[in-house]
């Protein structure tokens, strides 16, 4: 039995081949380092946090949510439920916030839920893996299978908006959350603790109908962590992940800048430091590679 088990929902963008499936592939690496068994939860569906504030009605949202909650306790009860994905994550903990504080939307969701035989109880806290790492095994847990410390390299922790607000990570500052910065720390790197971009919004919702407010954003994020002489940000967030690395290049095409910083994963800087391979750590899924990294995870 591994030391921690939980219940895993992925999300739509760690699939194979989609957006963030370097992503999976480094908490994979991590989790099995660490001894964490995430069991994806049997037919799982989409959170609807791309799609359901467009067209979709409240009910709808949370019925979706719900079927993956009651698939969750039904499949593997007593295990919390846990996503990689900042979005999911976050969509997910509005949905069971909701359904636990309102008696007829629980209703609801439930005479919905019954034409699939499903029956939502509620049991299953709802968590983000960053949640997991830090609560329940802490940071001088998690630094002990440091075997390649990242010591030299300057990180600006990028939290962005959906692990921060309106729930956040419990203990931390809605202004100056620390977490990323700790876990740089903890993997031997230096966290540029007076980036002030660290909270501000990629602009990932803006990114087809008003991208030049968008793209705004991402040059700010980037430029600031220049400006504090980072060498790569780093993030919890699959949508700020892609949005501020894609479209660095649109930027440099659109206002002649020469933008070119790496955008990693928190669990790629720990699955390098944990002695992961490149492959491992998926460092080949990058549009702006992240040379310094893929040195220290290429040395024997």
């Amino acid at each position: 039995m591994s030391k921690k088990e939980y219940a895993f929902y992925p999300g739509c963008s760690s699939q194979l081949k989609a957006s963030a499936a370097n992503y999976m592939t480094s908490v994979n690496s991590m989790c099995k380092t660490l001894d964490v068994k995430l069991t994806e939860i049997p037919d799982w569906n989409c959170c609807t946090a791309s799609i359901g504030y467009a067209g979709g009605g409240e009910l709808e949202r949370l019925v979706m949510n719900a079927r993956n909650f009651t698939l969750a306790e039904k499949h593997l009860p007593g295990q919390d439920i846990v996503a990689t994905c900042a979005a999911c994550w976050l969509n997910a903990r509005e949905s069971k916030e909701k359904l636990d504080g309102s008696a007829q939307l629980l209703a609801d969701t439930n005479e919905a839920l019954k034409m699939a035989g499903l029956n939502y109880k509620g049991s299953a806290p709802v968590r983000h893996m960053v949640e997991v790492l830090i609560e329940d095994f802490g940071y001088d847990e998690l630094k002990k299978p440091v075997v390649k410390s990242l010591e030299g390299i300057k990180f600006a922790g990028y939290v962005g908006c959906q692990t921060n607000r309106p729930f956040g990570i419990d203990g931390e500052s809605f202004e100056n959350p620390m977490y990323l910065d700790k876990l740089v720390e903890t993997v031997g790197g230096e966290a540029l603790t007076s980036y002030d971009q660290k909270v501000t919004c990629c602009g990932g919702a803006l990114a087809f109908s008003e991208p030049e407010k968008s793209q705004k954003q991402i040059r700010d994020i980037v430029e600031s962590a220049y400006d504090h002489g980072a060498e790569m940000i780093v993030t919890p967030c699959p949508l700020c992940q892609a949005n501020v690395e894609v479209y660095q290049s649109e930027i440099n095409r659109k206002q002649g800048t020469k933008l070119n910083m790496p955008v990693m994963y928190y669990s790629q800087l720990m699955t390098v430091a944990y002695g992961g391979s490149v492959k491992q750590a998926g460092l080949d899924g990058h549009l702006i590679q992240p040379k310094r990294l893929q040195e220290i995870a290429s040395k024997k």
